[in-house]
Order: structure tokens, then C-alpha cells, then sequence
């Protein structure tokens, strides 16, 4: 009798024949415990139970994905029936059964980190061949899913995967195809893919991120980029590359903090400074039609000015494309004052304009809900050390402190640091007369311009940093739109 149980865990970054699995306890106490597994190939063998108490929710908690088999080739032929009768097989079962059957001793130690990640890029576009991997590998996977060979006959070639359970899915038709780098929780690619655009590949190595991209899309982004930047990374022609590179390097609270700690910033920061030069790596060997890459305002001024010039040698005279820039503030677009700079390249000379910002500005009230929940209210102690702390600075003569508003008010910027005091964006309540509170996670979806229906399935904290972190879909939006257009 199996007790395993219809959640499947995995965790990015680590070997597959280190994967673990939930399991309720034989004997039925309720206990939830862990099995070590010798084994995970095919049917599972030797299973030692471990206590373990699983606690949903925490900081350090394993990306978790739903599933529903056990992990065994005999679950394909259940599955081959729904694919005959045209609504095809689930994304997150067929995820699972072909993790459950392959050898992933076959591979080399890059190579296995990452399936997860290749697996479901694959059922995206089941009749290509899997990213690093070959059509050898496709045609197993294809016999996985239809079950034990010579059992079924008229077995399809290309098995039809659902993504029925995903907000936002793959195009059943693509107008053009792009690659989403350092995709966070996929801000370019909610937005291209409402035009019709189908994502080839993504990237990001924060594994909450990869949690929340793989709820709302039905792919597990591949980690460090700069492990994957010479590869081939879809055999067909992309025609759009984007990604925000991360601005800590060159935004003005990045630096400062950095110089404080005694840390290199710039380029010479060898973590995150040097990331752009990944996305040229990936430029150079794709020759998309056109790139959108966004970052801070503050990358046209650092360093006097020279590390902005460096990127546009390169993107011009070293990679040949023909480049714009424009800072675009998104407080047109949502009720948030945020600047950050674009950078538009076309392969072929074109004759590009950024799009015209809209002349309504939308107001704080528009994101706000009406009843919010006690927790996101300041304590007694935090109001006052923000009021003191604001108080000391203005004595001194600094802008330090919090940011106070209503209804009818544009915010400041949201920062990924928001989840430690909310200070940047406080909400005033009852005019006044009652602690000031924190966004929701939600008004912070409405805020970034994430679209209803967009799952948030983390903790509080992470979804903080992660709202921070992204782009304003929007303002994507508009820039995209008007780069498609040249296309």
C-alpha cells in the first residue's frame, strides 16, 4: 500500500536523486513525515520515514509544486485518454510522471539541477527538443507520457499538454516569440503574451520568484543565467529578447548601501554588476530582432556617466543594433511615482518612438481596498520610531523618513526592502486618528499593474520584495506595443 501523497516537492539548484516527497504518517496520527529516498526512478523503492513537521508558509519553506501521480509509467496511459479525447494531459501531471521516470544519472550535474525547469519548458512546445538536451530525450518523454511501449496503439507523436489550471498560458498561436530574463514573476511576460507572444525561455535564480512564475504561467524558470548565456537556447528564430538586469549595482540606494559596507557597485560588483554582459552573450547568439532591457533611471548617471556609455557601445557598435533609450515614469500609468530607464534595440534600423504616456493619472484610491485586515496596521512602536527616526533626519536636514498618504495621492516607489516597515508607502486611516497601515499584497499587484487572477502563493515578505523587484506591467505594455509594431 503506497502513502504517498498528492504533493510532489521539489527544490531548484538541487540533485534530483535529492528530491523528497510528503507523506502522511502509516499510521494515521495525523503526523506529517519525510521519506529519505534511495531511489527516484520509475516505481519508488525503500522508503525511510522520517519525523519531520512541514510548516506552510515559512521563510524557508521548499517551492512546492500540486501533482497527482505517483511517479510511475502506468499513470501516462490514464492520462493518454484525456489527451485523446482533446483536452489533453495536465501540465503539472505530465511534469511530474516524466521527473518520475527518467535517469537522471544520465546527465551531467548542470544538466539534472535544472530539469525541472527543461521539463516544463518542453511541454510548453512538445514538438520541439528539450533546451540542452536532444530529440532523443523528447521521444522518451513522448513514451513516458503514452505509457509502457507496444500498450497503446495509435500512440500521438506530440501529446497535447493542458494548461487549463494556469491564469495566464501559452498562446495557442504565437505572433512572435521572446526570451524572459531575470523574469522574476513575470512582468514582460504577462504583458507580451497578452500580444500574442510565446515565451522560449526564462531565467531567474531567486526560487520564491520561481514559485510564483510557475503558478501564474505553467513554467519553471532555469537559475543563473550566467551558467546559460553561451548556450543555444531555443533552436527556432527569437524574435524578442527582455529582462530588467538588476539594478542594485547602479540605483542610488544600491551604491550607497554597497559603499557602506566597503562593496564593490558598477560593473566591478562581480555578482550582479557584470549581468548585462550575460544578456549580450545571449544577444550575440540568438540575433533576436529587437531586445527591451529596463533599469533604474540612476544607470544613465553612475559613474559620470561611463557605464551607460559602455552599454551602449556594446549594444551598438560590438552587437550591431540600431538603439534607443527614454526614462519613462510609471505614475501615468498606475498611481506610483517610479522612473526607470528603457533601452530599445532593432537588429535593422528603424524608425522607433516610445509611446506617448497617458494624460489621465490615475490616484492611490483606485488600488486601495475598502476593508484591509488589522495585521498590515503599524504598531504603537513602529509608528513611533518611523516619526522619530523621520524627525532626527529633518533636523539635520535630511529627506530620510517615511511617506505618509491618501486616497487621492500618487505613491513613492515601491522597493523590494517594503516588506520591513512599509515605510516608503504608508496609507493614512480614519484621517488620521489611528495608525497608518501597509499595503496589501494585493494593492501592490494593482500597484505594479499585475492583472485580476494573478496568484499570489507565498508569504507576505516574499511578495513584498518580489512586487518590488518587478516591472510595471503597464508601462511594459505600452513599450512593447510599440516595439511589436515596428517588428
Amino acid at each position: 500500500m503506497s502513502y504517498l501523497s498528492e504533493q510532489y516537492e521539489f527544490v531548484q539548484g538541487i540533485h534530483f536523486t535529492q528530491l523528497k516527497l510528503i507523506t502522511p504518517c502509516p499510521q494515521g496520527d495525523g503526523i506529517i513525515k519525510r521519506p529519505s529516498l534511495t531511489r527516484f526512478c520509475g516505481r519508488i523503492k525503500r522508503v525511510r520515514y522520517e519525523p519531520f513537521q512541514h510548516q506552510r508558509g515559512t521563510e524557508d519553506r521548499d517551492d512546492m509544486i500540486s501533482l497527482r501521480q505517483n511517479g510511475n509509467s502506468e499513470a501516462g496511459v490514464q492520462l493518454l485518454d484525456r489527451n485523446r479525447s482533446g483536452s489533453g494531459v495536465p501540465h503539472r501531471e505530465a511534469l511530474e510522471i516524466i521527473l518520475g521516470n527518467i535517469q537522471p544519472e544520465r546527465y551531467p550535474a548542470p544538466v539534472r539541477e535544472e530539469l525541472p525547469a527543461i521539463v516544463s519548458h518542453w511541454l510548453q512546445s512538445p514538438g520541439e527538443s528539450p533546451i540542452l538536451l536532444g530529440k532523443r530525450d523528447a521521444a522518451e518523454w513522448v513514451k513516458i507520457l503514452t505509457g509502457p511501449k507496444g500498450g497503446i496503439k495509435g500512440r500521438q507523436s506530440t501529446p497535447k499538454i493542458s494548461f487549463a489550471d494556469v491564469p495566464f498560458p501559452p498562446p495557442t498561436k504565437a505572433r512572435f516569440t521572446f526570451i524572459d530574463l531575470f523574469a522574476g514573476i513575470g512582468g514582460f511576460r504577462v504583458a507580451l503574451q497578452k500580444m500574442g507572444g510565446k515565451c522560449v525561455f526564462s531565467s531567474d535564480w531567486d526560487k520564491n520568484a520561481k514559485t510564483t512564475y510557475y503558478e501564474n504561467y505553467g513554467e519553471v524558470p532555469f537559475g543563473d543565467i550566467r551558467r546559460l548565456s553561451s548556450e543555444k537556447l531555443y533552436s527556432g528564430k527569437v524574435d524578442l529578447v527582455c529582462g530588467g538586469f538588476p539594478c542594485q549595482p547602479f540605483s542610488i540606494a544600491g551604491v550607497s548601501k554597497k559603499l557602506s559596507l566597503g562593496r564593490k557597485h558598477g560593473f566591478e560588483d562581480e555578482n550582479q554588476g557584470i549581468l548585462f554582459f550575460e544578456v549580450a552573450k545571449i544577444i550575440k547568439r540568438h540575433r533576436p530582432k529587437a531586445f527591451i532591457l529596463e533599469n533604474v533611471k540612476h544607470l544613465l548617471r553612475h559613474d559620470k556617466g561611463n557605464t551607460f556609455r559602455s552599454i551602449l557601445h556594446v549594444l551598438e557598435k560590438e552587437l550591431g543594433y540600431n538603439v534607443h533609450h527614454n526614462v519613462i515614469d510609471a505614475k501615468n500609468f498606475v498611481p506610483q511615482h517610479r522612473e526607470r530607464v528603457f533601452i530599445v534595440g532593432f537588429r535593422k534600423p528603424a524608425q522607433f518612438e516610445f509611446p506617448e504616456v497617458p494624460a489621465e493619472k490615475p490616484m492611490l484610491g483606485d488600488i486601495l481596498d475598502e476593508q484591509v485586515p488589522t495585521k498590515y496596521t503599524l504598531s504603537d512602536h513602529l509608528w513611533n520610531y518611523l516619526q522619530a527616526y523621520a524627525r532626527k533626519h529633518r533636523e539635520s536636514g535630511n529627506g530620510f523618513g517615511f511617506g505618509l498618504f491618501g486616497r487621492e495621492d500618487v505613491a513613492r516607489t515601491l522597493s523590494a526592502r517594503y516588506h520591513k516597515d512599509g515605510s516608503e508607502i504608508l496609507i493614512r486611516q480614519n484621517g488620521g486618528s489611528v495608525n497608518p497601515r501597509r499595503l496589501t499584497p494585493e494593492e501592490c499587484r494593482r500597484l505594479m499593474g499585475f492583472p485580476e487572477g494573478f496568484r499570489i502563493r507565498v508569504s507576505d515578505t516574499q511578495a513584498y520584495r518580489q512586487f518590488g523587484n518587478s516591472v510595471v506591467v503597464p508601462v511594459v505594455e505600452a513599450v512593447s506595443r510599440a516595439v511589436i509594431k515596428v517588428l
